[in-house]
Formats: C-alpha cells, sequence, structure tokens
C-alpha cells in the first residue's frame, strides 16, 4: 500500500463547525455579505509606480436596521485607509470601518490552537491504518511542540487534524462595515492598492540604412493583488504622482498620428499635469497575470543615428598625458516625437527594444535602452552600445598651470574609422569652468556654457586628428 505523507505540514481539518468567515464583531446585529459576484461595474486606473485605485459598484440586499456589511474579494494589498464607500440614491450610513486580514495557513491555524486539544493520525505499516494520538499544542514558535501521552515532544510526524477554524481566522482580506441602511442598495466603494502596475515598452525596427523604421509601443499590466477584476474600464496615468510614504502598506502578503490601428486601443488626454490613457473597451485584469495591451503604432518614422565620443570636464584640470587609448564610441538613435515624424503621443518611460534585418531577412535584436516619460514634440534618445569599427585615442599633449585653478592645455584626438563606409562623429568636451579654446584644427560648436564639440567626417578606413587648445579656470 503507498505510504501517507507524514509531514508536519500536511494538515486536515475535521468537523468543521465555524463558517470560513469573520465572527461577527457586533452580536444582535444583521449580517450582509458582497462578493465579487455583484459586481455590477469596476474601473481600474493604474499608476506606473506599483499602485492603483480601484473603483467597484455593487448592487447589494441589505437587512433593515444596523448591518455588518462584510465586502469580500478586494484585494490583499489594499490600503485601508484610502477605502471611501456611498450609496448610489439610496441612504446608506457607515458607522465603523474594520479591515479583516488574519488568512488562514497551517501556521496561523496551529498557533490559534497553543494550549488546545488537537488530533494526530500516523500511519502504521504494520497495521494498515493509523494510529491516533491525543495531543495538546504547547508551542510553534520554533518549531511544534507537543504534549502526547503526558509526554512533552516535538516535531511529532504525522497528519494534524483540527475539530474547527477559528472564528477569527479568514480564507482572504475582508472589508467590514457597520453601516445603518436597508432595501436593495447601489453601492460604490474606491480604495488605493498596491501591486498593480504598468509599464511601457517599444519594439522599434530599423531599416537596412538605419535612417527609418516602425516602431509599436505595448502597455505591459501586471496584477498581483490577488483579486481578479472582470469586464473592467482601463485607465492609465503617465507621471511622477506624489505620494506620502507614510501609508501602511501589507508587507505580510505578496499612421500620421501615434494612434494605434483599429478600435479598441488607447486614448490619450492632458490630465493634471499627467497624462492619461484609457483603453475603449472593457478588459479582464486576471489576479497573477501579465496583460499586453497595445498602445501605439507609428510607421516610417524618420532616425538619426549618432557615434558620440565622449569626453570628461576632469580631463582639462590636471597633467594626464595619454588619457585614453582606444576608447569606444558610443552609438545612439534619435527620433523626433513629432507629428511631422508619424508620431506625436506623449510617450510612457518604458523600454525601447531595437531590431534590424539581417542580409538573409531575418531580424537581429541589436540594443535597448530606458527612455523618460516624453512629451510630444521632444527628441527620443536611445543608446544602442558600442561601435565596433570606431575607436578613439585622447592624448593630453602639453599643459601648464597659470595660476590658482587656472590651467591650459593642449590637446590631439585621434579618431579612426574601420569601416567600408565613412562616418560622422561627435567628439563630446564637456569641459566645465571657464573657458577659452586658444587654437583648433577645425572649428568647434558650443552646445552650452560647459561644452563644446567637433564633428568630424572621417573616410572609410580612414583616420581624423583634431588638435586644440584650451584655457581654463575652474574656481
Amino acid at each position: 500500500m503507498k505510504k501517507r505523507n507524514m509531514a508536519l505540514a500536511a494538515l486536515s481539518v475535521c468537523a468543521l463547525s465555524a463558517p470560513l468567515l469573520a465572527q461577527q464583531a457586533h452580536p444582535g446585529v444583521a449580517h450582509a455579505k458582497s462578493t465579487s459576484a455583484q459586481r455590477s461595474e469596476v474601473g481600474i486606473t493604474v499608476y506606473n509606480q506599483n499602485f492603483g485605485l480601484v473603483r467597484e459598484v455593487r448592487d447589494i440586499d441589505m437587512p433593515a436596521g444596523r448591518t455588518e456589511l462584510e465586502f469580500a474579494d478586494v484585494s490583499q494589498n489594499i490600503e485601508a485607509q484610502t477605502v471611501a464607500i456611498k450609496s448610489l440614491g439610496g441612504q446608506l450610513h457607515v458607522l465603523e470601518q474594520n479591515y479583516r486580514y488574519d488568512l488562514l495557513s497551517p501556521q496561523k491555524l496551529l498557533e490559534k490552537y497553543v494550549g488546545k486539544k488537537v488530533k494526530i493520525y500516523r500511519w502504521n505499516e504494520h497495521t494498515g491504518r493509523d494510529d491516533v494520538y491525543d495531543a495538546e499544542v504547547l508551542s510553534v514558535a520554533q518549531g511544534t511542540v507537543m504534549r502526547i501521552n503526558g509526554e512533552i515532544t516535538y516535531d511529532f510526524p504525522g497528519r494534524i487534524a483540527f475539530p474547527s477554524i477559528p472564528d477569527n481566522l479568514i480564507a482572504q482580506p475582508t472589508l467590514v462595515w457597520l453601516v445603518d441602511g436597508s432595501g436593495r442598495q447601489k453601492v460604490e466603494v474606491t480604495y488605493l492598492t498596491q501591486n498593480l502596475g504598468w509599464s511601457a515598452d517599444y519594439v522599434l525596427v530599423i531599416n537596412d540604412a538605419d535612417n527609418a523604421g516602425d516602431l509599436v509601443g505595448w502597455v505591459t499590466l501586471n496584477n498581483t493583488t490577488g483579486t481578479s477584476y472582470q469586464n473592467a474600464k482601463l485607465k492609465l496615468v503617465a507621471g511622477d504622482v506624489q505620494r506620502v510614504q507614510n501609508y501602511r502598506m501589507r508587507a505580510d502578503l505578496p499612421a500620421a498620428s501615434a494612434a494605434p490601428s483599429g478600435g479598441g486601443g488607447f486614448r490619450e488626454e492632458s490630465f493634471f499635469e499627467y497624462h492619461l490613457y484609457t483603453l475603449e473597451r472593457p478588459t479582464n485584469l486576471l489576479n497573477a497575470e501579465q496583460k499586453q495591451v497595445t498602445l501605439l503604432e507609428a510607421h516610417d518614422i524618420h532616425i538619426q543615428k549618432k557615434l558620440i565620443f565622449f569626453g570628461a570636464a576632469y580631463y582639462y584640470r590636471g597633467n594626464y598625458g595619454q588619457v585614453v587609448s582606444n576608447q569606444k564610441v558610443g552609438v545612439y538613435l534619435d527620433i523626433q516625437n513629432n507629428e511631422a515624424n508619424h508620431m506625436g503621443m506623449p510617450l510612457p518611460k518604458g523600454t525601447v527594444r531595437v531590431y534590424k534585418a539581417d542580409k538573409s531577412g531575418a531580424k537581429q535584436f541589436i540594443g535597448e535602452d530606458n527612455i523618460d516619460h516624453t512629451p510630444r514634440d521632444e527628441r527620443v534618445r536611445v543608446k544602442m552600445g558600442e561601435a565596433f569599427d570606431v575607436v578613439g585615442d585622447r592624448k593630453q599633449t602639453e599643459w601648464k598651470a597659470l595660476g590658482t585653478c587656472v590651467s591650459e592645455s593642449a590637446w590631439e584626438i585621434s579618431l579612426r574609422n574601420h569601416k567600408d563606409t565613412p562616418v560622422d562623429v561627435e567628439d563630446y568636451e564637456p569641459v566645465g569652468g571657464d573657458w577659452e579654446i586658444t587654437q583648433e584644427s577645425m572649428p568647434h560648436v558650443k552646445k552650452d556654457a560647459s561644452t563644446f564639440t567637433f564633428t568630424p567626417h572621417i573616410p572609410a578606413r580612414g583616420t581624423v586628428k583634431i588638435t586644440y587648445r584650451v584655457r581654463i579656470r575652474w574656481c
């Protein structure tokens, strides 16, 4: 005969006499219960900071007079202090609110039975049946300690059976209100919850010339609240919403535009100082589910590929000689988020993943980067990685101190292109302080008060050297 599992974790409950609900806190008061089956409407607003706003409307039959209303199937990560309840068209007065979350589990069951009697069943291979032991649970702090047959023992192997479930253990988190009201009520309940989140993911496929491509944006939703929301009206808020970090959290629970093609996609609108994206059809947000919905599609967008060779401000404040050799050159893609470029929708922050077809036509992954919230008519810059065939050296050829915090230095930058096609490389120099270029082999461009650039054109399999002298005061 197959052996039975004798681990203590295999717990059973015999002769259940108590319902799997919280005990009424107000004896003699009428009791009513509402579950998700009574939902007539549900709306979910999800913020990209791992929280969401839930709005439910339920049709509830209320007994006359004072009632203890049990509102089940709420998020396990609800912020109870944010709950608001009101009757839509009826009379309902809330006198008291309780949030019960002492959940039924093997460990909790043992804890509630400390000092009480249980039975232990242990399989006897010789008799082919269970031996039954009467036991008293003494402690469960660091293992289970019991008194069996007048002896104290611990971690006794067997199957523990409990006579009933304690009244103060419940199967799932539940809101309980003490209310005055009667009759059929249409009740609206709103609350904030953790563990509702969304992020934006973008797929960019570029052409062979690296100057155009197609962009698809996806919204990825995650629901780990412990509750499913069926047929929900979904809204997303993009932006950095201020939240006070002193709320209690349940740490113990786990075209010419960029609008999507076809109906049923997201509609974007400005909302306060944020952006609101409304899904134009109901959807299901199931617990422990990751869902993706198309946010936007933009075709034939213009892309500018840039190769950038970065310097550093501290180079100019000391005597360094050979600063760096064979330095990598960064590769970036710049995209203008405007209607002229077949875009123009405010882009939520997220990850852009870029693909390109090889000579066989198979698409290959070539890089990814995170972008921040990007308004329309702004530039999106995606860092792709480092160029393989374009490298540079940076050498300080002279340096002298001209006084306190004043120096003059001469530089030589060598940029080498090993590709079979010419390239332009932007040499980006964050100099800082008060600076003046006194000599240069090619004209520089002043980007801002502390930055200048050179942009040489480097022929195929060729080299370009840039020399310049700069005087700087940094204090």
